[in-house]
């Protein structure tokens, strides 16, 4: 299976180098083919960079590591998304970091599935911040990653990429429950940089 990483921000080279890292086969896009060549090269001679149609035509899975706002212009540069498995990472926010764009009657993730009816979308990532991709920074501890989506094998898949860097997945249901995760990856937010608690926090939902 091959992975696209969609971005060279913090969280698309975060994790690329953590995808990399655990010997996952990658591929990098960007709207600037030359950023994407440059992460690209720091991963490695067998890892690829180019632009977002020809990175996407490469992959199975397709992790969307950009703004919400720059995700629709990216779907419309990669060309047909038909089959592929694509991993919405992010978190609708306002500029001011302390509000969210769209949420409760919607997501950022059903908006991106219906750009994209036939592709199948998948949230995960949005409450993990990018300082702690590399696992080294965890401390020894095991964050989780809330995964939903309405296809299972889709979500079986992004669960494994989790497990494959040393998150523990967590079956979060259907793509309507992003209604849910994207306001505790705002939560999330505001206790890393508005409550002083750094951007080394992250949720778990614990059973006792």
């Amino acid at each position: 299976m091959k992975i696209a990483i969609i971005g060279t921000g913090n969280m698309g080279a975060g994790l690329a180098h953590a995808l990399a890292g655990a010997g996952c086969e990658l591929v990098i896009g960007h709207r600037d083919p030359a950023k994407a060549a440059e992460l690209a090269a720091e991963l490695g001679a067998n890892v690829e960079g180019g632009g977002i149609a020809a990175a996407v035509k490469l992959a199975d899975v397709a992790i969307l590591a950009l703004p919400y706002g720059a995700i629709g212009e990216a779907l419309k540069a990669a060309g047909d998304l038909t089959g592929k498995v694509l991993v919405d990472i992010s978190n609708p926010i306002t500029a001011d970091y302390r509000g969210l764009l769209v949420g409760h009657s919607t997501s950022a993730a059903e908006e991106i599935q219906a750009l994209v009816p036939t592709a199948t979308v998948v949230k995960a990532f949005n409450t993990i911040f990018a300082t702690l991709l590399p696992i080294e920074a965890r401390n020894g501890k095991t964050l989780q990653v809330f995964v939903a989506g309405n296809d299972e094998p889709a979500k079986e898949t992004v669960s494994n990429i989790a497990k494959a860097i040393g998150f523990e997945p967590v079956n979060a249901g259907e793509l309507t429950n992003a209604r849910f995760i994207e306001p505790i990856g705002e939560m999330n937010i505001h206790f890393g940089f508005f409550l002083g608690k750094g951007p080394s926090v992250a949720p778990a939902w614990v059973q006792v």
